[in-house]
């Protein structure tokens, strides 16, 4: 697999540990030795014993997610030494909830504005409404008729309500 770069140099983990790369070697295939910074981030954070005798337990199969995984979570302790990529997943989990009340507060303005509801409201200097918060508090769902996401105060087939309003349930 990897027996031509035995002969021509050792492996990204034997040259970071000065020792003589094998046949054998179990970093061989995983620590090419053009990526030196790779290993040197997995030793300094898991060291190359327990990196080893982890790769010896892993199915061959699954070695190179393996040490994808802890090359990335090393690269991410290396950032963040507390929280690792945990801390960037909460910030991007964090964005996602922003933009899905952003996007629901955006779906409301369109259906008001589609059923000619849309109350004034003053536009600040950077093109958005001022003064609305509401519709991004409850549940939502996807009208599947439509094709659009809406706030659990639209969940209807018709999100006008002019059903309300033919059958003069509406208050106007």
């Amino acid at each position: 697999m990897a027996s031509s770069s035995y002969s021509n140099s050792p492996c990204a983990a034997c040259k970071f540990l000065r020792r003589k790369c094998m046949p054998d070697c179990i970093f061989a295939p995983y620590f090419p030795p053009e990526e030196p910074q790779k290993f040197a981030n997995v030793h300094k954070i898991f060291g190359a014993s327990n990196v080893s005798k982890l790769l010896n337990e892993v199915p061959p199969h699954q070695r190179e997610d393996a040490v994808n995984s802890l090359a990335y979570e090393a690269e991410a302790r290396m950032k963040d030494p507390v929280y690792g990529c945990v801390g960037a997943i909460s910030v991007l989990q964090r964005q996602v909830m922003r933009l899905q009340r952003e996007l629901d507060a955006t779906n409301a303005d369109l259906i008001r504005f589609a059923c000619n509801e849309m109350p004034p409201a003053s536009i600040s200097q950077y093109g958005r409404r001022t003064g609305h918060h509401g519709s991004a508090a409850g549940a939502a769902s996807f009208n599947q008729n439509s094709g659009y996401y809406y706030p659990s105060q639209w969940n209807s087939d018709d999100p006008c309500g002019d059903n309300e309003r033919s059958s003069g349930g509406g208050s106007m």
